[in-house]
């Protein structure tokens, strides 16, 4: 696993790919800290409250190559064919994707340092949304690697990833405007939901039970990533 993590984590930054995933991240939550200074006040909470939606579009930036590219360039059956668990060659990937996703969000804590500057911070406010973020990462880039691992074309690999994201995302407004007699599909739905959890965690609600689901909902797309590689090795 960990040459997997050093080759895929390596690729990032030979490319542009890695410095224009950290760059969008940069601008976007930098554009929303200069309002929170803008205004006057000492609030991280609203840079935390935009990052959802920032991550749910860069993220399949970050995922659309990692297994896509191997099955285009036909690298894909050197790994299949090797001696090596397919779980570690998913979660070395994985793992790198995630460790360039904190590089992103990390900038957060930059900014909480400014803060702290002017007033005294919340620490544990910070912590709470941070973890948050954190966990929303893992879980979307999850998504993402299933997803590139069904497919060759990397535009379609994060096309995919960002329709089952935005749809996640929607769950509360789908769970809301169903008729009257289907309030059990909106319970389904909302037990689903992404965006009541992590405005839990924003609020500084920090529920242990949020993130077993966060953790439990990467574990079983990485799961079917690895089900999905073994089906390929053995057909």
């Amino acid at each position: 696993m960990g040459a997997i993590f050093r080759r895929e984590l390596k690729a990032y930054f030979s490319s542009p790919l890695g410095y224009i995933f950290l760059g969008v991240i940069y601008a976007i939550s930098g554009f929303y800290f200069w309002y929170v200074l803008y205004s006057q006040a000492n609030y991280i909470q609203y840079v935390f409250s935009n990052m959802f939606t920032i991550v749910l579009m860069v993220v399949p930036l970050l995922t659309m190559r990692l297994m896509s590219e191997d099955k285009k360039l036909k690298t894909d059956q050197l790994l299949l064919t090797a001696p090596v668990n397919i779980t570690s060659v998913v979660l070395g990937k994985y793992f790198a994707a995630f460790v360039v996703y904190l590089l992103g969000v990390s900038s957060t804590i930059v900014y909480q340092i400014v803060l702290a500057t002017f007033a005294a911070p919340d620490w544990n406010v910070f912590l709470g949304n941070y973890i948050a973020i954190a966990l929303i990462g893992a879980a979307l880039i999850s998504i993402g690697i299933l997803i590139s691992s069904l497919t060759e074309n990397q535009i379609i690999a994060a096309i995919g990833t960002l329709a089952i994201s935005l749809f996640i995302w929607l769950l509360d407004s789908i769970a809301m405007a169903l008729p009257a007699g289907f309030e059990w599909i909106g319970t389904v739905l909302g037990s689903l939901s992404f965006m009541t959890r992590y405005n839990d965690f924003v609020s500084g609600i920090l529920n242990v039970s949020h993130i077993l689901f966060f953790v439990s909902f990467a574990a079983v797309f990485l799961f079917l990533t690895v089900r999905a590689l073994e089906k390929k090795r053995w057909s």
